[in-house]
């Protein structure tokens, strides 16, 4: 495969290319980079005792042929001139690291579907493809609160070769089951190879995005009916949950444009050039997610600043309130404190009237003084 395409978009990034060495450069190549401290491989959650292979089939002409065991089915794609598409679930280090020799899968690779938790991209080592997609799903909860988890995430990767697919699936959601029967239906579609089956996880994977998005819009619009209701709630703690949530989605839909864009525009020899219009599609429905996640981002924020002005103006009319009641209670308090001095010469503590006549002042003070806040809107 060449490393270069003339005459492909010049806005189209380069796609990475990790050829492996030559014999003469092998002996000379550093060995495994180091691991991070404090990196360790993603333990695998699936049950004891259970398989990582999900299923393993080899289709030819789009048809699937008969049960093959994982070992033999590589060579019985080649001699048959079809393709093996192998899933996987949460395979271990020695697991992923068997298929790896058997497959030539580079070791980069193979670290990067072992260890997890990778941005969605695309390499190319020599003539195979790594691809590595974010799956989401959307939590259901009666109630969001402000420790809700709404956004669930997984990860997706496919190497894809010239007679070989295989999917490694981290997480509780995202399988990929129903769409290998689906697919199998579609035997035109499969009858284009290996890449065929990147496309319909790419294009599942998207649509959930889709999903997800719409559901979270849903508890976009109870927040904001909840901060615009007349009823005082505090709304703040559940829309920065929100928030985060949608960041998770964001994190997962962002970086996806670039691979698309490279399977759909880029002449890549393991993609025939009539998949092309089927990541095209892809890379709309993906860019349109985007959009309307970056769309609930803002109207969040927007909202988000919306509910602490309301709690400011909130405050501020509490304050108002107090300011008007410690203003009318300082009239009696006054008139009382200058009357409980008792110094003798007092002419009003000797007159008959003079008890009632206090009591009447503070009254009506504290009558216009209630008028005059209430006219203000301070009460």
């Amino acid at each position: 495969m060449s490393s270069a395409d003339t005459s492909s978009p010049a806005s189209t990034p380069p796609l990475p290319d990790r050829a492996s060495p030559t014999p003469a450069q092998e002996s000379s190549r550093p060995g495994p980079r180091p691991r991070p401290a404090g990196r360790q491989p993603r333990t695998a959650t699936r049950r004891e005792g259970v398989d990582a292979v999900v299923d393993c089939a080899v289709y030819v002409d789009g048809r699937r042929q008969a049960p093959v065991e994982p070992g033999d089915a590589l060579r019985v794609a080649r001699e048959q001139g079809g393709f093996v598409w192998l899933g996987l679930y949460e395979p271990t280090e020695e697991e992923l690291g068997a298929l790896a020799e058997q497959y030539d899968l580079h070791p980069l690779a193979v670290e990067d579907a072992v260890f997890a938790h990778q941005r969605p991209k695309l390499e190319r080592y020599d003539d195979a493809l790594f691809m590595v997609l974010k799956t989401a799903t959307y939590v259901e909860h009666e109630e969001l609160t402000a420790t809700s988890e709404v956004v669930d995430t997984g990860e997706v990767m496919v190497f894809l070769g010239a007679h070989y697919v295989i999917t490694v699936r981290h997480g509780h959601h995202g399988e990929l089951g129903d769409l290998r029967h689906r697919l199998e239906e579609q035997h035109d579609l499969l009858c284009l190879g290996p890449a065929a089956v990147l496309y319909a996880v790419s294009d599942l994977v998207v649509d959930t995005f889709v999903e997800v998005a719409g559901a979270v819009e849903d508890d976009v619009d109870e927040l904001e009916a909840s901060v615009f209701s007349s009823s005082r709630t505090d709304d703040v703690g559940r829309l920065y949950q929100l928030k985060r949530e949608l960041m998770s989605l964001r994190r997962a839909v962002s970086p996806l444009e670039v691979p698309l864009q490279k399977l759909a525009e880029r002449q890549i020899d393991v993609v025939p050039e009539a998949m092309r219009s089927y990541f095209r599609d892809v890379l709309d429905h993906a860019i349109r997610v985007r959009d309307q996640v970056a769309g609930l981002d803002e109207l969040l924020t927007s909202i988000l600043q919306a509910s602490l002005a309301r709690t400011q103006m909130a405050d501020n009319e509490d304050m108002r309130r107090i300011s008007a009641w410690a203003g009318i209670i300082a009239v009696p308090t006054a008139i009382a404190g200058i009357y409980g001095m008792n110094f003798e010469h007092m002419p009003e503590l000797g007159w008959r009237y003079g008890y009632p006549a206090v009591l009447l002042v503070i009254a009506l003070a504290c009558v216009l003084l209630h008028r005059g806040f209430k006219r203000n809107g301070w009460l």
